[in-house]
């Protein structure tokens, strides 16, 4: 009997054991079902196949499965990418609400904490090439596209629909018109402009002040009219928005042609050093100025230059009712209390003037609020840093100048800037840096112009922008460039800024804040070899790259050989080709690097030529 217990007892314990490992089986099953449904989660060592069943390119038909090739050198190398599904064709990873609400993150909705960054881990990351949308055709050129692009190419037309009665956009067949207008000015920015202009006395009615004001920062920008009609008075608008309930308006703005980026005035500092624009402009963003103490007004503060201004179009500027009276009382003393004074108000806009010393500051009363930030604060430490509440001081330098000390635009492009001296630069850098990249554009120019057709190249980014010579040397031709600064290398930026261009900070192991197919060209400078050194992969660059940049677009690689050549491998995966390729001669530290021009092909999957058909 005693034995005859002993033996049942490990027999029932099998059997639990076996209900037990069934239930955590199926669970596990029903989880990953679960997330796969909503968006697709893998990392770069674990390929697997997804979405649609067939590519259509240029030149052929591959099966977008991850298919393995062994090479000699390197082991298995890849001989495709698989294909993300149709739905991701407009995915932004680090702005992803599905993967907020798988991961359930904990967000204060208040403060537009998701409207942030918020990246997945290397082991959720995609691993697919993003597919364009049903009917996608080649973008209309600049600067046509400022005015029309085509539906097929973003198909949401909800604020068409929304905005009627303001003019942002029109639904027309096929395509989509930007009449110009806007929440605030519905018969045109270019009219809306000019009485900025004229209200603050400027020469003929211009805004850019005699070159004077080159740099704008336009918060809550909607589909960029505004910032798309200052391009013509040789202003270039650093345009934000969220990726919120207007659909799509930077992706319109991007595909207009017209600097744009995603981003929110929320918790985290904005990605620009301080003092980089000269102008802000906020017409009817809906932002609540004077939460937690106004710290969103401080923050404008940190970027708007000495003598900067603040143009404000809103309800609280000019109603009359009781509580826009009390936001407009309480936010003139804000403002107040920092230091601004009003240059101009009429009709529906006050425009605002910050000072040009802290003369002011050192005149308030003990205690007045908001408080001068700490001492060791550094105003231009961005990628990922809180803002504060706090009033960011003009150094020494700038009292005494009482100014930022910056040529009229567009001499400040090549004159050396005085913020130089902060990282150490000597103005014969600065003017041998940008005499070097001049010729290396040149030489750019040579290896792309068999290849490139008039007019297509509009939107270009710099991934590791330097001082931003790279930028500087195509200012003669119709292009804008977004300038990438890495965030842990030297704060060359404010550099960018000084010289009258616009760009900003990320780190290269996470994806860019833009839509996918935003880009005509990118210009990867040394970049790749930087990742290498990172625990970072080259592949998931290499297909963030590809996310970003349009069909038929370009990217530039200058990097070393053994680099290039790894590089070369991933071609035909990403179904890129290679049109170019040339040694880098300009310079004798480089001796080993080598240039590869490297060109998108336009490809749609099996499903969208059946819904384009």
């Amino acid at each position: 009997m005693t034995r005859g217990r002993a033996d049942a007892n490990p027999k029932k314990r099998l059997i639990t054991w076996i209900v037990v490992l069934v239930v955590c089986c199926g669970c596990f099953y029903a989880y990953t079902r679960n997330n796969s449904s909503s968006a697709l989660e893998y990392g770069s060592k674990s390929l697997r196949k997804f979405g649609s069943s067939y590519w259509h390119g240029d030149d052929d038909t591959v099966d977008p499965s991850a298919k393995l090739d062994e090479d000699g050198d390197d082991g298995v190398m890849l001989r495709s990418f698989p294909v993300c599904d149709d739905r991701h064709s407009e995915l932004i990873p680090c702005l992803d609400r599905n993967f907020i609400y798988q991961t359930r993150l904990k967000l204060d909705l208040s403060v537009m904490e998701h409207y942030e960054r918020h990246c997945p881990q290397p082991e959720r990351r995609y691993n697919c090439l993003i597919p364009p949308p049903p009917g996608y055709k080649i973008p209309i050129k600049w600067p046509k596209s400022r005015d029309e692009v085509w539906k097929a190419n973003i198909p949401h037309t909800h604020l068409a629909t929304e905005k009627s009665d303001q003019n942002w956009m029109v639904v027309k067949g096929d395509k989509i018109s930007f009449p110009g207008g806007g929440t605030h000015f519905h018969y045109g920015a270019d009219k809306y402009i000019a009485s900025m202009a004229n209200m603050l006395n400027f020469p003929d009615n211009i805004l850019n002040n005699e070159g004077n004001i080159r740099t704008v920062f336009d918060v809550g920008c909607g589909v960029a009219s505004f910032g798309g009609y200052l391009l013509s008075s040789g202003i270039i608008a650093m345009s934000l928005a969220p990726n919120d309930v207007h659909q799509n308006q930077i992706q319109f703005a991007l595909e207009r042609g017209i600097p744009a980026y995603l981003g929110v005035l929320g918790t985290k500092r904005l990605p620009y050093p301080s003092r980089s624009f000269e102008l802000a402009h906020c017409s009817r963003c809906r932002i609540d100025w004077l939460q937690r103490n106004g710290i969103l007004l401080l923050e404008l503060d940190r970027v708007l230059r000495p003598g900067g201004y603040f143009a404000y179009s809103s309800p609280e500027a000019y109603a009359q009712d009781e509580e826009d009276l009390r936001i407009w009382r309480a936010m003139s003393a804000l403002v107040e209390r920092m230091c601004w004074k009003i240059a101009a108000k009429r009709n529906q806009t006050v425009i605002w003037v910050k000072p040009l010393t802290n003369d002011c500051f050192m005149q308030r009363e003990p205690g007045t609020h908001p408080p001068m930030c700490k001492s060791d604060d550094d105003p231009d430490a961005v990628w990922g840093v809180p803002m504060e509440a706090c009033i960011t001081p003009y150094s020494s330098k700038i009292q005494k100048a009482r100014g930022s000390g910056l040529a009229p635009w567009p001499a400040r492009l090549t004159t050396p800037p005085p913020r130089l001296a902060d990282l150490g630069y000597s103005d014969e850098m600065f003017v041998k840096d940008t005499d070097l990249w001049q010729r290396r554009v040149e030489n750019y120019w040579n290896l792309l112009g068999p290849h490139v057709e008039s007019d297509t190249v509009r939107n270009l980014m710099d991934v590791k922008a330097n001082m931003g010579s790279f930028a500087a040397a195509l200012n003669d031709k119709d292009v804008w460039v977004m300038n990438v600064v890495p965030e842990d290398g030297p704060n060359t930026l404010k550099i960018i800024y000084d010289r009258g261009l616009i760009g900003t900070v990320h780190n290269w192991c996470e994806s860019f804040s833009t839509y996918p197919r935003t880009y005509d060209l990118l210009h990867a400078w040394t970049v790749f070899s930087d990742i290498e050194k990172k625990d970072c992969s080259i592949v998931d660059l290499l297909i963030e790259m590809d996310r970003i940049l349009r069909p038929k677009g370009f990217i530039i690689v200058n990097d070393k050989r053994p680099t290039v050549e790894l590089i070369k491998k991933y071609l035909g995966a990403l179904h890129w080709e290679s049109v170019a390729t040339a040694d880098s001669q300009l310079d004798s530290e480089q001796d080993e690097d080598v240039v590869l021009i490297i060109q998108k092909k336009m490809w749609l999957t099996s499903e969208s030529l059946k819904d384009s058909e």
